[in-house]
């Protein structure tokens, strides 16, 4: 089960699905590996949230090395703090890295960074990572006023760059969105890729919990 994991917009719980699916892919007897190639936003320590999630919800440890290959203090754009550090995200070190991590792992979750088209340097974004990868695209839609458009424009992307949209996540993030069930049916008649699963709004989010509200994934190769 390999998988790239986006989002329509930063903050709509991917890292949280990402969790999810790395325990269900435990559950079946998986040695699973979380990836977040770039990431931006450290505390005091220089540990990212993000990351450390993942870490924690892999069944086998890699080193956050490879976990991580890009890391930024900043809670800003990566591109911008890539620059800020003399840094050039290169997607061909991410690759070796993801490489490596599958040689040790039977499962591997990528999360991208914020929205599919995130900018990552000059020249790349998310998708560009994605396509070299070439991995199973999962979209994890915000449900909130406005995800209609970012769900459909994001599967737009997805699909422009060759890629499988193995599915879509709607995850609850605002407790009062009106008409859900109604936003919820637009996208299921609009998006031509299967709805994994509905995540309620949680006010403590736990992965081994939103597990149970996904659907068994099937097994994801590489689509190279």
């Amino acid at each position: 089960m390999h998988l790239f994991v986006t989002g329509t917009d930063t903050d709509v719980g991917k890292t949280l699905v990402c969790a999810a699916l790395l325990h269900q892919a435990s559950a079946r007897g998986l040695a699973a590996v979380g990836m977040k190639p770039v990431a931006a936003g450290c505390d005091d320590n220089g540990v990212n949230a993000d990351v450390a999630a993942l870490v924690a919800a892999s069944s086998v440890a890699v080193g956050v090395e490879l976990v991580n290959p890009y890391r930024f203090a900043a809670a800003i754009a990566p591109h911008i703090a890539a620059a800020e550090a003399g840094v050039r995200i290169d997607l061909e070190h991410i690759l070796a890295c993801y490489r490596q991590i599958c040689s040790r792992a039977e499962a591997v979750i990528v999360e991208g960074a914020g929205g599919f088209l995130l900018p990552l340097g000059e020249g790349s974004d998310g998708g560009d990572l994605a396509q070299r990868l070439a991995l199973p695209v999962v979209l994890v839609v915000g449900m909130r006023l406005g995800c209609l458009n970012h769900a459909l424009l994001t599967a737009a992307a997805i699909a422009a760059r060759g890629l499988t949209l193995a599915g879509w996540v709607a995850n609850s993030v605002s407790p009062a969105m009106p008409r859900f069930a109604e936003n919820l049916d637009s996208l299921r008649q609009r998006l031509d890729a299967p709805l994994l699963g509905v995540v309620p709004h949680l006010a403590r989010p736990d992965p081994l919990q939103v597990s149970s509200y996904l659907d068994p994934l099937p097994t994801f190769r590489s689509q190279r």
